[in-house]
């Protein structure tokens, strides 16, 4: 084994359980909202285990308070078999237990090295600690193939490079147990497939794993048990060999889940959009999208593939008004601002678009305004949102949440709590039930299921598929390659700020995609 470093953890005795985790009776509420309710759980140890579950489920809550962030109302924590209790987070860290947000804790003007002995210094010099972090890291990171400049700083990682150091900072406090919320949910296919690699590596050195996901098919790879929640309770937990994702998606749903997207043929109309030469720079005058030209008609979606950073958030920023670009966009016709004040998003949405943004958090919501708030957002100068010109209707704005939330079952279905209060996949299906509901001649959608549940997943690819039924078009933007080939009518690769290409999706293959992606197939498409 590696070198492991001091960092807060007590000295234990040999394990008397096989159970790395026991979890029994675990009942937590919040107000109304019964969260978890008499939960229990085992979790061998040395495997991986996998926690799934529809938004609002619960896993989260649970996980919170196996790391400290809730108490629970009633019920008791093993470790190891030795009853613990576990109030704040530096108890869990004591504990062995360690954890990798979906949103990552980091802070992005600090380096590697100093984010990894961020609440875990030897004392106020931070020479010594910072000169044996790098030593325990070198070690961490040949050992479990975590390579990570030590000295680079945060903001200049990609996101796979980031969640990296967040596994890191977790074993260099000598954590036995692993907890990943969402671990590949911002990731590109090949940084989640490296991701995996990481963690049979751990798993391989006696570490457990407990592994929160939407995703069934990894679930299926790299799990060995599975346990499934379902509106606060725990239904099942089974071998995943056992298993198939058909079985599992129904424990979550309490109902068979379509599992693969059923659309006709396209019936093509008019252009919608068009877009001739379009480039994007960004504030350190980088130039990051570069003469992209493409169209799209009415009754189509075209999918946009490629890894993320390739010029995709870009091309929606630019076609959704929040990026200035240079250029030509039309939408019917009609000759769209790139620059100046019109050049935003709210004249975007007056000419018939309607977007849902790649990150919901920094672009789609304001997580500390309620749910009713976001709603309007974009759309409060709405008819049906006014009393007159100078009042707004909230009332109207809180009836029309009330019904958005029932279509979509965003849970918990309260107007009045803040974003910030939802979970990842209920905050995305604010976002889509808001800018999917406004009837646009063109919808702009990036990583559409990104965080969302199996059976919200379904309900959102059929709204897709339906409002491209009704003669709308729609620009897709996802990093799930399955996600683009099912749903797309065409498909057209990203790299380095160009178009690589158009492929029809009943001809083309992942190895051919993945070889655009890229930049492997030669001549740009103009």
């Amino acid at each position: 084994m590696a070198a492991q470093a001091k960092g807060g953890r007590q000295a234990t005795a040999a394990p008397t359980s096989p159970y790395a985790i026991e979890l029994k009776g675990i009942s937590k509420a919040f107000g109304p909202v019964q969260a978890n309710k008499d939960i229990n759980i085992q979790v061998p140890r040395g495997t991986i285990h996998g926690i799934i579950g529809e938004n609002g489920a619960g896993k989260s809550t649970l996980m919170s308070i196996l790391y400290g962030f809730y108490r629970a109302d009633s019920g008791q924590i093993l470790i190891n078999g030795t009853p613990t209790a576990i109030p704040d987070s530096q108890s869990a860290i004591r504990a062995g237990i360690g954890m990798v947000f979906q949103h990552f804790k980091l802070v992005q003007n600090f380096t590697v090295l100093e984010n990894v002995i961020l609440g875990a210094e030897d004392g106020p010099m931070l020479n010594s600690s910072l000169t044996k972090a790098r030593k325990v890291l070198a070690d961490l990171s040949r050992e479990y193939e975590l390579d990570v400049n030590p000295d680079a700083l945060i903001e200049d990682l990609s996101v796979g490079h980031q969640q990296r150091v967040e596994i890191l900072k977790a074993l260099y406090r000598q954590a036995d147990i692993l907890i990943l919320d969402e671990p590949t949910g911002v990731l590109t296919p090949e940084e989640a497939d490296h991701l995996f690699r990481i963690l049979k590596g751990l798993k391989d050195q006696g570490k457990t794993i407990i592994l929160i996901t939407h995703k069934l098919r990894e679930i299926m790879e790299a799990t060995d048990h599975v346990s499934v929640m379902r509106r606060g309770t725990m239904v099942a937990t089974v071998k995943t060999a056992e298993s198939s994702p058909e079985s599992l998606a129904e424990l979550m749903v309490g109902r068979k889940v379509l599992l693969e997207v059923e659309k006709g043929p396209a019936k093509v109309g008019q252009t919608v959009l068009t877009v001739e030469n379009l480039s994007v720079k960004d504030e350190h005058g980088v130039v990051r999208l570069k003469g992209v030209s493409f169209e799209i008609k009415a009754g189509e979606i075209l999918g946009i593939a490629g890894v993320a950073g390739n010029g995709q958030s870009e091309l929606l920023e630019a076609l959704g008004g929040i990026a200035r670009a240079s250029g030509r966009i039309a939408l019917n016709g009609t000759n769209l601002p790139l620059t100046g004040a019109k050049a935003n998003g709210q004249t975007r949405r007056a000419a018939g678009i309607s977007h849902v943004p790649e990150d919901r958090q920094a672009l789609g919501l304001i997580m500390d305004f309620a749910a009713w708030e976001n709603v309007a957002f974009g759309y409060h100068n709405a008819p049906e949102y006014q009393k007159n010109p100078l009042i707004m209707d909230n009332a109207a704005i809180w009836a029309d949440t009330e019904k958005k939330m029932a279509t979509y079952d965003v849970r918990p279905p309260i107007p009045s709590l803040p974003a910030k209060s939802f979970s990842g996949g209920n905050q995305q299906k604010i976002v889509v039930a808001r800018e999917m509901e406004r009837n646009p001649d063109l919808l702009l959608i990036g990583q559409p299921t990104r965080g969302v549940d199996i059976g919200a997943i379904e309900f959102i690819h059929k709204q897709i598929i339906a409002l491209r039924d009704q003669g709308k078009a729609i620009l897709l933007v996802s990093v799930e390659l399955d996600e683009i080939m099912s749903l797309s009518d065409r498909i057209a690769v990203m790299f380095d700020g160009q178009l690589m290409g158009f492929r029809d999706p009943e001809t083309t293959n992942e190895r051919e995609l993945g070889l655009m992606m890229a930049g492997m197939n030669g001549k740009a498409a103009t």
